[in-house]
């Protein structure tokens, strides 16, 4: 049988016994952190501040594209809430007449009672016009006629002209920026969207169509006075354009010879989006084109523009076996 026996007093420790417990040692850094020197991670990292808004307000910037059906009011919409999101305010003009679809792009539609032409007339405030998002304050739209109406004949750019002046002296503030809405053609619509405009957004498609109307619709703004002149590139498909069939952005660039404010992809998301009446960047999670339309109004904000590049493949390596068809 086992028995303990106590150490004599004399006995020295063992081992076991000269073991201390184990205490962890902290360690403070002295050095201050560095920022990762890589400037392609900088240049990701600088979208989590705030764009810092460039040029006098408001910023009148008509949206067009002389050829109908490219996206100008998916733009409008899509990129008009970024900028409300960016802590922007902003109004929105639905120039068309009789045509009008801004209101249901934003889901809308419902709320618009009174138009610009019903202010002229007195029947109504300009308070009263403006609808106001519920979901973001800071966001209000401005339709000029209801559908199925036409316009007076003394209707023209210098009612848009007052309506700027209006909004620049209302009570509430000076909006930052007013997107307008233009309507397709060059015809006598068209003039009177761009008359208060010191801004252009020129929507067009990879198609030998809508560039051609484009570069005419150029022209025009150039002797209205416009000369800042920016252009999105909508639609666009990079397997259509690795397969040759499709011109690609920078074709399209220097066709035009204007600066790019974004290129949005081919995305099935925009249909579904524009039945809701929930524009794409507000979907979670984001899609493509959202994206791509959440960094035009990073840019249109900063007044900055993006570049296109050519990308070549490597050929790819032919073995022996590659003769025979393998």
């Amino acid at each position: 049988m086992l028995t303990l026996k106590p150490l004599p007093a004399n006995t020295k420790p063992s081992f076991l016994h000269s073991l201390t417990p184990f205490r962890p040692k902290t360690q403070t850094l002295t050095k201050p952190f560095k920022p990762y020197p890589n400037p392609a991670i900088q240049s990701v990292l600088q979208w989590n501040r705030k764009p810092e808004l460039a040029g006098e307000t408001p910023r009148v910037v008509v949206i067009t594209s002389g050829k109908g059906g490219v996206g100008k009011t998916t733009t409008t919409a899509n990129v008009g809430l970024s900028l409300a999101r960016l802590g922007f305010s902003v109004v929105t003009v639905d120039a068309d007449v009789g045509l009008r679809n801004l209101d249901l792009l934003l889901g809308l539609e419902n709320r618009v009672n009174y138009t610009l032409v019903e202010v002229m007339n007195g029947d109504c405030r300009l308070d009263q016009a403006l609808v106001r998002d519920k979901r973001w304050s800071n966001f209000e739209l401005l339709c000029i006629s209801k559908p199925r109406s036409k316009l007076p004949l003394g209707f023209g750019g210098k009612a848009l002209v007052w309506l700027v002046e209006s909004l620049k002296s209302r009570q509430e503030g000076c909006p930052h920026f007013i997107l307008i809405d233009c309507p397709a053609g060059i015809d006598a619509g068209f003039i009177t969207a761009i008359t208060p405009a010191n801004e252009a957004v020129l929507v067009t498609t990879p198609d030998i169509t809508s560039l051609r109307d484009a570069d005419r619709v150029v022209g025009l703004l150039e002797c209205d006075g416009i000369r800042d002149i920016k252009m999105i590139v909508n639609r666009v498909r990079t397997d259509m354009i690795k397969g040759e069939d499709m011109m690609s952005v920078l074709d399209v660039q220097e066709m035009l010879g204007l600066a790019l404010l974004g290129v949005i992809p081919e995305d099935t998301e925009v249909i579904r989006s524009t039945n809701r009446g929930y524009p794409l960047v507000l979907n979670k999670p984001p899609t493509l084109a959202g994206l791509a339309f959440e960094q035009a109004a990073w840019r249109l904000v900063e007044q900055d523009s993006m570049k296109a590049v050519m990308m070549e493949e490597e050929p790819k390596k032919r073995g022996f076996f590659s003769f025979f068809g393998v």
